[in-house]
């Protein structure tokens, strides 16, 4: 019998513990599928219970060096509810780091000061206060070291092994000095506690960064979660009505919606005429007309109309809001094939060196030399071999690839998005709100009988006080051309339209077309014009004044200035554009052209883009998702780089990999080439750090003995790292200038 499980993993923290775990469930039998969740650190497996059992699973886990236990299924939802990592660790260890760096770089730097001579202490006791300052740094990231160990015990070597392997020489190795230097200043030089201490403390951070990333993107799901009310008005079999928790209702109960509040389930409208925003599910600019009979999902909002009374038909889990918030989980599951480079690298370079290091020092002590000398061979090697440089290779280059998008308005939520988004060869755009402005513009006025101005001081009177967005549409055209008029005396919304009694008396109707044909308005003079606004994909409105046709109004969701010079940017990187929207095919076939867009989809509803966005990815695409509503939450969370703008809802921009703050479109393409840029760097990094250990090994392990008749001194293997570490955050640096 297939059973599917959910386990909580401690000990995960990177990409490559993420895949030690999959490796370690592969080997299981009847095991149907498995996905590993390095953002809530869980497994969610599904396999024959007849087979294997929880401990088989749990075991299996152990071997590669991780702990797991059973998540109950009435407490899956705790999952997403982790704290947010301390800074107080990270703090400490970076302060703590910085003053030995002073300590022991600080003399290089400025030509006859000495901080020893200064503080009045012996050579032993100027080391002695280096290991105090640096013991703590290793003592508070004790863990990393843990994690190294485990790793290498289980030959799945990572950063952590790199860097508990590094600093771990360099510690213990300045350990051995202090313990023999006695008062000899000259073996001041062999100390590397600042070594030890700033690899950790750099790496501290990195992690840090990550986990904030991570806590981020279990925020997102929260809030899809908390857009449900969490109480409902319940009509009573005797007509009261009485507040309940959501919870509490059942299919069949009926319930009260009033103005302006958002449904609490999944229902029909048994009674009312109603205005519905549905923008968080299906991206639509505009409200829903919802009358008798009619469909409401959980989540949006009645905007206009008094109330509505609902029968509840789908509750919980089985809403449609419920379904998105479910979708969004799995879909961060969802991981790209893309192993980090420097991880991968360091499954062969760590073995390498250990033996490199073993080996020299065995041939030494074979060929009779003393023990300090078989020692100085074997800590140079490891020192010179330090993978420092390797450990900073990535981070580094990402803190700078980070940091010049901050400055260039855009905010990358972690370092993986930096390593995919130079792949993508895809880009899906929503429409409202992302290549358009979602804001409705008036864009033909055309009046009968009567004046432009007189037809917008009257619509002017009867909309002003509407929360409608065409209503504003109107106002904002108004107040543009110096049109000021009162409120009309009396105003009353009814299904697709508006009637209102001026100041004056007049009555008028501000309506679609078949409000106006059921009003027996007769609005056949402008059929020219309505099948044009068709094609264009505008929306139509029609003004009356008692009873008499008076004018005719479109209005248009404008395009975004930079909308077509990002289409033709992306066109020229052989990158796909494909507009994907909610919006009807006439609307969708107008902006798509308008933007210069080949490809387009229309009326798609939120799961259907996801659906579609997978669909690329089944192909090999690398698909980039830019939306801005609650309906591209899924499809941002399954996208190999979701993007959102700084305007977006808060779904979307938790849900999204990067977010453009200043709304600009073409910060699209900054991303892309940011992303290129941290790559290539990334890449030059670690080809520095291989050169100076290629080159530095074979002369610590004694080549240069051989050539100058004496070992190659750990002092030398020390600067010699530092050099190498120096050329990587150089060289990273420099990407902070790059120009985007």
């Amino acid at each position: 019998m297939m059973v599917e499980q959910t386990f909580n993993i401690e000990g995960m923290h990177c990409a490559s513990c993420a895949a030690a775990v999959e490796r370690s469930i592969e080997g299981l039998k009847s095991v149907n599928k498995s996905e590993v969740n390095i953002v809530t650190k869980t497994l969610n497996i599904s396999y024959d219970e007849k087979l294997i059992s929880q401990d088989d699973i749990i075991n299996s886990i152990a071997k590669a060096g991780f702990s797991a236990k059973l998540v109950a299924d009435d407490k899956k939802d705790e999952i997403i509810e982790e704290a947010k990592p301390s800074n107080a660790r990270l703090y400490i260890s970076l302060i703590l780091a910085f003053i030995l760096f002073c300590l022991n770089m600080l003399p290089m730097l400025i030509e006859g000061l000495s901080i020893r001579e200064s503080l009045g202490l012996s050579p032993f006791h100027y080391a002695l206060l280096q290991f105090f300052i640096c013991l703590p740094i290793i003592i508070l990231n004790r863990k990393l070291y843990i994690r190294g160990v485990k790793s290498l015990i289980n030959l799945s070597p990572n950063m952590d092994t790199l860097v508990t392997i590094g600093s771990s020489t360099a510690f213990l190795y300045s350990v051995y000095i202090t313990l023999i230097m006695g008062n000899n200043a000259a073996f001041l030089h062999n100390l590397n506690y600042e070594s030890a201490g700033m690899i950790v403390a750099l790496v501290t951070f990195g992690k840090h960064m990550e986990e904030n990333a991570k806590h981020k993107a279990l925020s997102a799901v929260r809030k899809l979660m908390e857009l449900a009310p969490d109480t409902a008005l319940k009509i009573n079999e005797d007509g009261s009505i009485t507040e309940v928790a959501t919870s509490d209702v059942v299919k069949g109960d009926t319930i009260l919606v009033r103005s302006g509040m958002r449904f609490p389930l999944d229902g029909s409208i048994i009674s009312g005429s109603v205005s519905v925003d549905e923008s968080m599910l299906t991206g639509e600019s505009l409200p829903v007309e919802k009358n008798a009979g009619d469909k409401v999902r959980s989540g949006t909002v009645l905007v206009s109309g008094n109330s509505a009374v609902v029968m509840a038909e789908e509750i919980g889990e089985d809403t449609v809001l419920s379904s998105i918030v479910r979708f969004v989980k799995e879909a961060q599951t969802k991981k790209a094939p893309i192993a980090r480079l420097a991880d991968k690298l360091s499954g062969y370079f760590v073995p390498f060196v250990i033996s490199i290091a073993l080996i020299a020092a065995l041939y030494w002590a074979y060929m009779g030399k003393e023990a300090q000398f078989v020692i100085n061979i074997f800590v140079s090697v490891m020192v010179i071999a330090c993978p420092c440089a390797m450990g900073l290779a990535t981070p580094m280059a990402i803190v700078s690839g980070v940091s010049l998008g901050a400055k260039n308005g855009i905010l990358v939520r972690s370092g993986e998005v930096l390593e995919k988004a130079h792949k993508v060869d895809t880009v899906l755009l929503d429409k409202t709100g992302t290549i358009t402005k979602g804001k409705l513009k008036l864009k033909r006025i055309i009046p009968l009988d009567i004046e432009d101005r007189e037809l917008l001081d009257v619509a002017m009177q009867a909309e002003q006080l509407s929360p409608h967005p065409i209503a504003k549409a109107i106002v904002e055209e108004c107040r543009a051309r110096g049109i000021v008029s009162p409120a009309a005396s009396e105003i009353n919304s009814f299904q697709g339209g508006i009637y209102a009694t001026l100041n004056d008396g007049r009555k008028v109707y501000i309506a679609n077309e078949k409000a106006m044909n059921e009003l027996n308005i007769d609005i056949s003079y402008f059929s020219k014009e309505i099948n044009k606004s068709k094609q264009a994909g505008e929306t139509v409105l029609f003004t009356a004044v008692d009873n008499k046709l008076v004018g005719f109004m479109s209005f248009f969701d404008m395009l975004k200035e930079n909308a077509h010079e990002l289409v033709n940017k992306l066109d020229k990187l052989n990158i796909e554009t494909v507009l994907v929207t909610g919006d009807n095919k006439n609307t969708a076939k107008e902006i798509a052209e308008s933007s210069g867009i080949r490809q387009f989809m229309a009326e798609v509803k939120p799961t259907d883009k996801a659906d579609i966005l997978a669909d690329y990815q089944n192909q090999g695409k690398t698909v980039m998702m830019v939306g801005d509503g609650i309906n591209d939450a899924p499809a941002l969370a399954l996208a190999d780089v979701g993007v959102s703008l700084g305007s977006a809802s808060d779904i979307a921009i938790e849900t999204a990999d990067i977010i453009l703050m200043n709304d600009n479109l073409l910060g699209i393409i900054k991303a892309l080439k940011l992303s290129h840029l941290t790559i290539k760097n990334i890449k030059q990094n670690l080809a520095l750090a291989f050169m100076y250990n290629i080159l530095s090994i074979p002369l610590a392990a004694g080549l240069w003995y051989a050539i100058s008749g004496q070992a190659l001194s750990p002092m030398v293997g020390a600067i010699a790292m530092s050099l190498s570490s120096l050329s990587v955050v150089s060289n990273a640096l420099r990407l902070g200038r790059e120009e985007l």
